[in-house]
């Protein structure tokens, strides 16, 4: 049976409003794409320069040393013990495991995969390209008894919002109880700003406290990209039930889906320092301080946003206003509609841009 054509890239849609921020005299301010813009890490840079000379194939399990690597950072900095060798996974990236995993999984017509209600895009079309049927929903009561993966995003994209321990609980049980698989893309958990989150670690769906040492159907992503500025390494991972990590890297190895070896050199440096990671995360208060207070003083709303690299705003009118609002001041956001159908006047602001570009930002919005 044929499938209906891909959608169009919505990103395409935000063209007009780039050129007119481009018009801007002292230049664009690009809030829209969360895409580091610090340098990675030195001892990551020289861990890949001294693994470069590879010339054997990669394994797709990833090397030993990597994967006691992800053991140990999930150890000491998610609170999740007693991980396996068996139970971790390195992957091409984040992104490339959400739009592949349902293929993975062996899903497709007739399946339901449920995501959040604000959710990254790639959610939905992990659905979309295995022919399955996406549903955004955020309570657990309300998911279908068809779904057989559900995806949780802690702290969200584009959010920021943050599940905690009785949430999570609430999300596996319901997950059990329909028999399906219960992933948590939780990439963003180094980042938490508010409320206890200033304090208290971003809890992990594989937390002990979740599930107890039963990690059956149950897995959690992680990605390098915005903890070490390594999104242009493309390194990610995964970890959790055994058997589902089994059937994923027989999967992926028929298909060739392997990390190279040097940058599984550089993910063990990034995986071991924890200086650079709190480094980042400072870069990121000092411009979330400048943003979030000048974007309420012109008249926004951040709701949520108390983790991860975004600010999810509101003006109370449609987001294409606001986003053509913004433009006329050379800052580009992201349409909250982009990221959902029931966020029609929200649009998203990332971190990402340098302290300079962040004061500037703060600086136009004071203007008006």
């Amino acid at each position: 049976m044929s499938r209906p054509p891909l959608p169009d890239y919505p990103w395409d849609h935000m063209i007009p409003y780039r050129e007119r921020a481009a018009a801007h005299p002292d230049g664009v301010i690009d809030l829209s794409i969360g895409s580091p813009v610090d340098a990675t890490p030195t001892i990551v840079r020289d861990a890949l320069a001294a693994a470069s000379n590879a010339p054997a194939y990669p394994l797709t399990v990833g090397t030993a040393d990597l994967r006691n690597a992800i053991i140990a950072w999930f150890a000491r900095r998610r609170g999740v013990t007693g991980l396996t060798l068996a139970e971790v996974l390195p992957t091409v990236g984040s992104k490339e495991l959400v739009a592949l995993l349902p293929f993975l999984l062996g899903l497709g017509e007739g399946d339901v995969i449920v995501h959040p209600r604000a959710a990254y895009p790639s959610y939905e079309m992990g659905a979309v390209l295995v022919g399955a049927t996406a549903v955004a929903e955020d309570d657990p009561t309300l998911w279908p008894p068809e779904a057989k993966l559900v995806w949780l995003n802690s702290p969200g994209n584009p959010d920021g919002r943050v599940l905690d321990i009785p949430e999570l609980q609430a999300a596996r049980a319901r997950a059990r109880e329909l028999g399906a698989v219960i992933v948590s893309d939780e990439c963003y958990a180094e980042l938490g700003w508010d409320g206890q989150w200033a304090d208290v670690p971003v809890p992990s769906l594989l937390d002990p406290r979740v599930l107890g040492s039963d990690r059956r159907d149950t897995l959690v992503a992680y990605s390098l990209s915005k903890q070490s500025n390594m999104a242009g390494y493309r390194t990610a991972f995964l970890a959790g039930c055994a058997d589902l990590i089994g059937r994923l890297t027989n999967v992926r190895k028929h298909a060739g889906l392997m990390l190279a070896q040097p940058l599984q050199a550089a993910m063990i440096a990034a995986l071991t320092d924890d200086t650079h990671v709190a480094e980042q995360k400072e870069r990121y208060r000092v411009r979330r301080a400048l943003l979030k207070p000048a974007l309420e003083a012109a008249g926004f709303q951040v709701d949520r946003s108390e983790a991860g690299l975004y600010l999810w705003a509101s003006e109370g009118r449609d987001a294409w206003e606001s986003i053509d609002w913004l433009a006329g001041l050379g800052i580009i956001a992201g349409p909250g509609p982009f990221y959902g159908p029931h966020f029609p006047q929200h649009v998203r602001l990332s971190l990402t841009v340098t302290d300079e570009r962040a004061a500037a930002a703060a600086s136009r919005l004071a203007v008006v």
